[in-house]
């Protein structure tokens, strides 16, 4: 793990592995530190990755105040970030609400995004992305998980956890909701989590204030640099509408969708997803 020393007196933690052209990831939730990200479908043979753990997960302190989990708080990380690597541009992978993250920083710094994945995201809670979400969840009522996995999600958004610990556990509960299938390999990703801790600041602003309201699409046509928007067919919170969305509003937006599988798509189609990122991040590099 290495770290770095906010402009505010923070310390924000991350984590370097494998060699290549470096590639940034920032991870989900909000309130996920990168451990889900374990070795990310394999890019480290051919990419040095850089796995940020956000404000107030992993190794990184939590924010001053309980409100500085906003996107736009995210996005300055980023950058201070950046800054401390020394580079210039960078390679930004943003999954889940680490791609509401990405976008919030691509429309802010376009000049310092090369290229941006935006991975299993989406620009707003609409309508007919929930109408998709509701349509999955009851499509998998005959599941042994099922029930519980919905009790789990209900507490989340209802804020029912006192701690880190109890957070997690909601996730962990929750999470057979995420993937296509919830087979053995995603139950060994599940059991990866052990001793993580969730941020319960970030993610009580994001599901009371935020999840809602927010609404990135005005951003959307400042991202001229090139995009992919990468999602799984089967991802019932940020599916193939999602993936739509941003597509139609990016000018450069390149869309890979996933057949079989659900949010996780590193864990769940990693020779896929690896080919993709690969093929779009080092375009006419590659023998």
């Amino acid at each position: 793990m290495e770290r770095l020393t906010t402009s505010d007196g923070r310390t924000l933690a991350y984590h370097r592995s494998g060699s290549g052209p470096t590639l940034v990831c920032h991870p989900g939730g909000p309130g996920f530190s990168s451990m889900y990200f374990g070795d990310l479908a394999g890019l480290g043979d051919e990419l040095e990755l850089v796995l940020l753990d956000p404000r107030g997960t992993g190794g990184s302190d939590p924010a001053r105040d309980p409100r500085e989990y906003a996107i736009a708080d995210y996005a300055a990380d980023l950058e201070e970030l950046r800054e401390h690597l020394g580079l210039e541009q960078l390679l930004l992978l943003g999954h889940s609400h680490g791609g509401v993250v990405g976008v919030e920083y691509a429309a802010t710094h376009p000049g310092r995004v090369e290229r941006l994945i935006l991975a299993s995201t989406l620009a707003r809670h609409s309508p007919e992305q929930d109408a998709a979400m509701q349509q999955a969840v009851e499509a998998r009522k005959d599941e042994p998980w099922h029930a519980d996995a919905v009790d789990a999600l209900q507490s989340e958004l209802q804020g029912d956890f006192a701690d880190g610990q109890e957070l997690m556990e909601l996730g962990r509960r929750m999470m057979p909701l995420y993937y296509a299938d919830y087979g053995e390999r995603e139950r060994r990703h599940v059991a990866s989590l052990d001793g993580d801790s969730l941020c319960v600041d970030a993610t009580r602003l994001w599901e009371k204030e935020l999840w809602e309201h927010f609404d990135l699409r005005p951003l959307l046509p400042r991202l001229t640099m090139p995009t992919l928007v990468i999602a799984g067919e089967q991802d019932f919170i940020t599916g193939p509408v999602s993936a739509a969305e941003l597509a139609e509003g990016i000018p450069s937006a390149e869309t890979v969708l996933m057949p079989g599988v659900g949010h996780m798509i590193f864990v769940e189609g990693p020779e896929q997803f690896r080919e993709a990122v690969l093929s779009f991040l080092l375009a006419g590099q590659r023998a």
